[in-house]
C-alpha cells in the first residue's frame, strides 16, 4: 500500500507537534527573556502575516484561519516504533488532529496562530506553507531548543499503520522516516533559525517536508514546502523567509 496523496497540514501545528515531541512541557529561562520583545495580539499577528505587496510581483499569499487546508485520508493511525517520535509522526499523518492555538491556551501554548499559503506563478511547484505562533515570553526560544534535541533521537524511525478497512486481510503497512537538518542561514532580523526536512517512505513511494523555523522575539514563524517521489521539497523561497522576518520584527517595534 503507498503512501496517500501528499497532505497539507497547518505548518504551525505540525512543527508545534514536532517540538513537543521532546516532552517539554514548562516555560523556563531563555533568549528571550535576554532581549525580550513585545508581545502581539491575535490580530496583530494576522496583520503582521506577509502580503503580496510585501513580496512583489508573482507572489500570491492567501492567509487562512488556522487548521483549514487540512487534508488527509482519515486512515488508521500509524504508531512510531520510537515513542519519542509518535508526536512528530502524529503530526504528519492524518488520522490524528494535533493542537494547536485555542481560546484558552495552556502556559506553554501558543496564544494566537495565523496560517498562510505563499504561491509564485515562475513556481508552480514551490508553494511555501507558513505559520506564525505567538508564545509568552520565554516560550519560543525554549520550544526551538527543544526541536534542536530531536535530531538524534529522530534522525530515522520506522511506523506501522492498520491496512484501509477494504483490506483488512493485509500485512500492516511499514513506513520508514528520515529526519535530517538543514544547513540554514539566519535571516536578520531573526534570533534564531532551525531548518530541517521529514522523509516518509513506503514502498517506491517518497513524501518529503522541508521546513524553515525562524525564531522572531516571542514569535515562531514556520514556513514549508513538500516533495513527491523523485522530486525533493523545494527550499521555502528565502524572499518569503526574510520578509516574514522583518514584517514581525517591525510590528513588534510598534506599539
Amino acid at each position: 500500500m503507498p503512501l496517500s496523496p501528499p497532505r497539507r497540514p497547518s505548518p504551525a501545528v505540525a512543527v508545534y507537534a514536532l517540538l513537543l515531541a521532546a516532552g517539554c512541557t514548562t516555560v523556563g529561562g531563555s533568549a528571550d527573556r535576554a532581549a525580550p520583545a513585545r508581545e502581539l495580539s491575535a490580530a496583530e499577528l494576522r496583520a503582521a502575516a506577509v502580503a503580496d505587496g510585501d513580496l512583489g510581483a508573482g507572489y500570491t499569499v492567501t492567509v487562512m484561519t488556522p487548521g483549514h487546508g487540512e487534508t488527509g485520508s482519515g486512515g488508521g493511525r500509524e504508531v512510531s516504533d520510537l515513542p519519542v517520535c509518535q508526536p512528530l509522526l502524529d503530526a504528519v499523518t492524518p488520522a490524528v488532529a494535533a493542537g494547536g492555538a485555542t481560546a484558552s491556551p495552556g502556559p506553554g501554548d501558543p496564544y494566537a496562530e495565523t496560517d498562510l499559503s505563499v504561491a509564485r506563478a515562475a513556481d508552480p511547484q514551490g508553494g511555501v506553507y507558513g505559520g506564525l505562533l505567538g508564545y509568552r515570553t520565554g516560550r519560543a526560544a525554549q520550544l526551538q531548543s527543544e526541536l534542536e534535541k530531536l535530531f538524534g533521537p529522530c534522525s530515522s524511525f520506522v511506523s506501522s499503520a492498520p491496512p484501509p478497512p477494504a483490506e483488512k486481510s493485509r500485512k500492516p503497512v511499514r513506513t520508514r522516516h528520515r529526519l535530517i537538518r538543514d544547513d540554514t542561514p539566519t535571516p536578520g532580523g531573526a534570533d534564531a533559525v532551525t531548518g530541517f526536512t521529514l522523509t516518509s517512505e513506503s514502498g517506491s513511494v517518497v513524501l518529503a517536508q522541508r521546513a524553515v523555523v525562524a525564531r522572531v522575539g516571542p514569535v515562531l514563524a514556520v514556513l514549508t514546502t513538500v516533495g513527491v517521489g523523485a522530486e525533493p521539497a523545494p527550499v521555502p523561497d528565502e524572499r518569503i523567509v526574510r520578509q516574514q522576518v522583518a514584517k514581525l520584527r517591525a510590528a513588534q517595534a510598534h506599539g
